[in-house]
């Protein structure tokens, strides 16, 4: 009697340390996204002059032709980037799913460099090669008999810039969609005599069309909300991500910067619910039935795929090799002498190497407490079985960053945090609002891939510590996340890199003495500086490959030993069932 009733008094301090961690979640998701996005609609739809409640906002900014036909110039944009993207990339994981090609492990890594960079590094490099003095625009500096312009100012250089940095993402999601289409398809047009070019517009196509609407979505989404880009070589061809910086920065009229912000989260809204609807069907396109795709040999196919993957592997590389030499040349184009001057950042507007410094510290906090924050709150949605109102609710705050471009975080923290009567304004312009800044920029992500690896681990688990009397702290600490450690690290490993290259939600929120090293490539690339910002993207590149190369080799080292150690006692055990079977001992028992 005595038992049963301490065991229930138990369960109820379990419940109300849940309960109240749902609340301290909630709150805390409440702060640092739905109160800032709360200012951002305010300050978009309050008259600043007459404080009534309205469009007059939105009607000024679409009755002003220079601001209105920045929309036009980013759907330009944003259209071009997503056709051209999409067809590169569905060929290149064609070839990557579909073919024998030799070096595929090579073509992947050198697909996914532009992820490890800011998206103004691509800007630079395309400035090297085809800007005013460039490489190709001079005929490598008259060395060749030719030369040729693309006029590189303006929606070319934008639209080139956004594909090299959309390419890797639409890669990786046409690489799944093609690896998860059923093989029996295929067999069976062959056995009906079906054409392989038949059989790529009938079934490959069909069977991955989620995805490339998906991928569509995604290149659309990220070139119409990207500020880097277009801040390097766009010119004078205003799209709506430097409108913002323009209105905010240069005019100070905070209203027209919110109305801007408004009009970026659309597509990304869109995208949003497309990509939900998308994901549902798709999980059903591939059963417990299906076969996996079989590679048959062709020796003219492997050629042409292998050199298309050569060509644009190429063109990436060039573009990074062509930003790791101009940042050694002393005087680019008059003194190409290699030196690392330009690495001392002596002159330059970026204040020296501290911007490095900043952004390596910024994305460690950002990698350690994000990481620790996110799987906490995805522990609670997922893992704890009670108080479904609250989970639901701390779900649905979780995936509202998703549909949040990072220049719209940044610009809603500026209206929220810079409140005076705001009890967290001493946040502002501290390190301690980049970090939250960039863990809601990429909050939901790893949210979503935390839930992945919760649902994989057995759910009586907890049931069992419950009828055990045993605490869920205990439960959390020394059992899902040690189960949950590879996700857990790949969390940490995602936030640093992206911490490491992302601008557009830092830009209006660093400190005079906290500048991030993103934001200094802008300043010196607004300065004339652009040999030193070449250097520092060079800088922040060699930092994400040597934790990204680390954590692969930390992974690769886990897995060896594991092996080694499964190994052993498969052995091990072998032998004793030989022993037990020499001395007449059933090897069972």
């Amino acid at each position: 009697m005595m038992h049963s009733r301490k065991k229930t008094q138990s369960y109820g301090v379990n419940e109300r340390h849940q309960v109240v961690w749902l609340i301290v979640l909630a709150f805390l998701m409440f702060v640092s996204i739905v109160f800032p996005l709360f200012q951002l609609f305010r300050k978009a739809f309050i008259d600043s002059k007459t404080l009534e409640v309205g469009f007059s906002n939105f009607i000024t900014y679409f009755q002003t032709p220079s601001l209105s036909h920045s929309i036009i110039n980013t759907l330009n944009i944003s259209l071009w980037t997503t056709v051209i993207s999409v067809i590169l990339a569905f060929i290149f994981a064609y070839a990557m799913a579909r073919t024998g090609i030799a070096a595929k492990p090579l073509f992947r890594y050198i697909a996914m460099l532009p992820l490890f960079t800011p998206t103004m590094m691509h800007g630079i490099g395309l400035t090297y090669l085809f800007g005013n003095q460039g490489l190709f625009t001079t005929g490598f500096f008259g060395w060749l008999p030719f030369s040729f312009d693309i006029h590189l100012y303006g929606p070319v250089g934008i639209i080139i810039s956004e594909v090299i940095y959309t390419f890797p993402q639409a890669f990786l999601i046409l690489s799944i969609s093609l690896a998860v289409t059923d093989y029996r398809m295929y067999e069976a047009a062959e056995t009906m005599g079906v054409g392989k070019i038949s059989q790529f517009f009938n079934i490959t196509l069909p069977s991955v069309k989620f995805g490339i609407i998906s991928t569509c979505f995604v290149c659309f989404t990220l070139s119409f909300t990207d500020f880097g880009a277009p801040k390097v070589v766009g010119g004078q061809y205003n799209v709506l991500a430097t409108d913002i910086f323009k209105q905010v920065i240069g005019q100070q009229n905070m209203s027209m910067g919110a109305v801007v912000g408004m009009i970026l989260i659309v597509p990304s809204i869109c995208s949003f619910i497309v990509d939900r609807i998308i994901s549902r069907k798709q999980q059903g396109t591939f059963t417990a039935k299906s076969t996996v795709y079989v590679i048959r040999k062709s020796r003219m196919r492997d050629f042409w795929l292998t050199l298309y993957c050569s060509l644009i592997s190429g063109c990436i590389v060039l573009l990074f090799v062509a930003v790791g030499f101009a940042s050694m040349v002393t005087i680019w184009p008059y003194n190409l002498t290699l030196s690392f001057d330009h690495y001392r950042f002596y002159n330059a507007a970026g204040a020296g190497l501290s911007p490095f410094f900043n952004s390596v510290t910024m994305s460690f906090y950002t990698a350690i407490i994000g990481t620790a924050v996110i799987f906490f709150i995805a522990y609670m949605t997922e893992k704890i079985r009670l108080f479904a109102p609250l989970r639901q609710l701390l779900y649905f705050l979780a995936m509202i960053p998703l549909a949040l471009p990072g220049i719209v975080i940044g610009l809603a923290f500026i209206f929220f945090f810079n409140l005076p009567n705001n009890p967290l304004h001493f946040m502002y312009n501290t390190m301690t609002i980049l970090v939250l800044a960039n863990i809601v920029h990429f909050f939901s992500v790893n949210f979503l891939s935390a839930t992945t690896a919760l649902k994989q681990l057995d759910k009586e688990m907890e049931q069992a510590a419950d009828s055990m009397n045993v605490s869920f702290y205990r439960t959390f600490f020394r059992v899902t996340v040690p189960m949950c450690m590879p996700a857990i690290t790949g969390m940490m490993v995602y936030l640093f890199v992206n911490s490491m290259v992302t601008v557009s939600a830092l830009v209006f929120l660093y400190g005079a003495d906290l500048k991030p090293a993103s934001v200094a490539i802008v300043n010196m690339e607004d300065a004339g500086d652009v040999a030193e910002a070449a250097a520092m993207s060079m800088l922040i590149l060699l930092v994400n490959l040597g934790v990204k190369g680390g954590y692969e080799g930390l992974v690769a080292l886990i897995t060896k030993h594991r092996s080694k150690r499964s190994d052993k006692l498969r052995i091990k055990a072998s032998s004793l069932n030989s022993i037990k079977k020499s001395v007449g001992v059933d090897a069972h028992v």
